[in-house]
C-alpha cells in the first residue's frame, strides 16, 4: 500500500513538472496536505487497549488471515504479541521503545508440531560448553560476559623469535600459561557460573574453569550477547582485570544444556523482568519453518506498531477516502499555485480504493463516484464522525463481496 500511494504520488506530480512548476512548490504542498491528513487520521483513530488480549489478538489476527499460519491464528498472535510486550521498553519521555529486530531473535527447529512454538522469559543459544566435565544445569547463576579472548594474546604483526636454549623455550610456554592464569584469577575471584565471551577460550583456561567448576561458552556473536546482558542484568566487559561485582548478571533462574536433533542448545530461562526473548518455531520442515517465520514478522509488526502507538484506523481504503475528501474541502482555502498540488494529493489518495475495486472485479468508475457521494454526504450532515462511518460501511461491503457473495451489498442499502 505504501508504494502504490508513493507511486501515484509522484505520478500526479509529473504534469506539474511538465509545466515548469518549481519543485519547492509542489514539495511545499504536499507538506501542507500531509499535515491536514495527520489531523484528518487523528480525529478518525480509535483508541485502543493494549492490555486487553481479545483486542489485541483481534487486530494482529487481519494480517494472517491469509497465511499459512492462519489455523494456528490464536498461538501466532499470542507468540507475536507476548514477544513485543517483552521487548517493550518505558522511555524517559512517556513513548515506548521497542526493538523487536535486535532484542527479539527467532530460533527455529525442524521437528515437533507446530502448536509447540512458544516464546521463551529468556535467550536461547546454539551452542554446548567447551568442556565436557562441566556443569549443564545452573540453577541461579552468576553470568559473566566478555568480549575478549581468554587465551594468550599473539603478536599484532609478525613476530620473530630467536632461542638459543631448551630453557628458553620453557620460559617462553611458562609466560604464555601465567597471562592465562591471570586472567582466569582476574575471572575466578568474583565466583561466576558461567562465563560467557565472544572469543575463544584456550585449553588452559577450560582447565582452570573446570577445577573451580566453571561454566564457559565461547564464540558467542554479539548480537546474542546483547540479549543475554539484557536478560540476566550483566554487563559486557572487554578486558578481565576490569571485572567489578556490578558486571556480574544474577537475574536468570535457569541454566540448561539441552539437545535437539545432532545439536545442542543453552538456555538462559526464568530470567526476572526479561527485556529481550527468543521464539522458539517447530515445524516438519525448513520451507515450513521459513514460512512461519515470515507470518510471525508481518504480525509482530503489526503488534509493535499498535503496542507503540495504540490507535487503529479504519481500513478497506475508508482513510484514504477520507482524507481525499478533507483535502478537497481544505484546498478551497489554499492560495496561489499551490492549490493544484495539493488538489492533485487528494486525487493521489484513492488510488487504494481504486486498486481494492480493480483487484476484486468491481466497476471501479461507479464505485468511486458512490464512495465520493456518500463521503460527501456525510460530511455535510454536520460531522466529520459521520463521514467516516459511511465510508467504513461502504469499504467493508466491498471486502465482503468480494469474500462472501454478492448479496452481502445489501448491507449498505439501508
Amino acid at each position: 500500500m505504501l508504494a502504490v500511494s508513493a507511486g501515484e504520488l509522484l505520478y500526479v506530480a509529473e504534469p506539474f513538472l511538465a509545466r515548469n512548476m518549481h519543485p519547492t512548490v509542489i514539495v511545499r504542498a504536499y507538506h501542507r496536505a500531509m499535515e491536514i491528513a495527520l489531523d484528518i487520521c487523528d480525529r478518525m483513530s480509535i483508541e485502543v487497549d493494549t492490555n486487553n488480549p481479545t483486542e489485541m489478538r483481534g487486530i494482529i489476527r487481519s494480517c494472517l488471515g491469509t497465511k499459512m499460519v492462519s489455523r494456528y491464528g490464536d498461538l501466532m498472535c499470542d507468540l507475536a504479541l507476548q514477544a513485543v510486550t517483552t521487548v517493550a521498553i518505558d522511555r524517559a519521555d512517556g513513548k515506548k521503545e521497542i526493538d523487536i529486530k535486535r532484542y527479539a531473535r527467532v530460533e527455529k527447529l525442524p521437528g515437533g508440531e507446530l502448536s509447540e512454538c512458544r516464546v521463551l522469559d529468556g535467550v536461547m543459544l546454539n551452542k554446548d560448553v567447551v568442556h565436557s566435565r562441566m556443569r549443564r544445569r545452573i540453577e541461579n547463576p552468576r553470568v559473566l560476559l566478555m568480549d575478549c579472548p581468554l587465551e594468550y594474546k599473539k603478536g599484532e604483526s609478525q613476530t620473530n623469535l630467536e632461542i638459543t636454549k631448551e630453557e628458553d623455550w620453557e620460559k617462553i610456554l611458562r609466560q604464555e600459561e601465567e597471562a592465562i592464569e591471570r586472567m582466569c584469577t582476574d575471572i575466578l575471584r568474583f565466583n561466576p557460573d558461567i562465563v560467557i565471551t565472544e572469543k575463544g577460550v584456550s585449553d588452559l583456561a577450560q582447565h582452570f574453569f573446570v577445577k573451580a567448576g566453571v561454566t564457559a561458552l565461547r564464540r558467542v556473536r554479539k548480537s546474542d550477547n546483547n540479549r543475554i546482558a539484557r536478560v540476566t542484568g550483566a554487563t559486557i566487559v572487554n578486558r578481565p582485570d576490569e571485572i567489578t561485582e556490578e558486571d556480574i548478571g544474577t537475574a536468570c533462574g535457569l541454566f540448561e544444556v539441552r539437545k535437539y536433533g545432532d545439536e545442542y542448545f543453552s538456555f538462559l530461562e526464568e530470567c526476572k523482568d526479561p527485556t529481550a526473548c527468543t521464539i522458539l518455531l517447530r515445524g516438519g520442515s525448513k520451507d515450513v519453518l521459513n514460512e512461519i517465520e515470515r507470518n510471525l514478522h508481518d504480525a509482530m509488526g503489526v503488534a509493535r506498531n499498535v503496542v507503540f502507538e495504540p490507535k487503529l484506523l479504519p481500513g478497506g481504503g475508508a482513510t484514504e477516502m477520507a482524507i481525499s475528501q478533507g483535502l478537497r474541502e481544505a484546498a478551497k482555502s489554499v492560495e496561489g499555485v499551490e492549490q493544484w498540488p495539493f488538489r492533485a494529493v487528494a486525487q493521489a489518495m484513492e488510488v487504494i480504493p481504486r486498486t481494492l475495486a480493480q483487484n476484486c472485479g468491481a466497476d471501479t468508475i461507479r464505485l468511486l463516484t458512490e464512495l465520493r457521494v456518500r463521503c460527501w454526504e456525510g460530511c455535510t450532515n454536520g460531522a466529520q464522525a459521520d463521514c467516516v462511518c459511511v465510508c467504513v460501511c461502504v469499504c467493508v461491503c466491498v471486502c465482503v463481496c468480494v469474500c462472501v457473495c454478492v448479496c452481502a451489498c445489501v448491507l449498505c442499502a439501508g
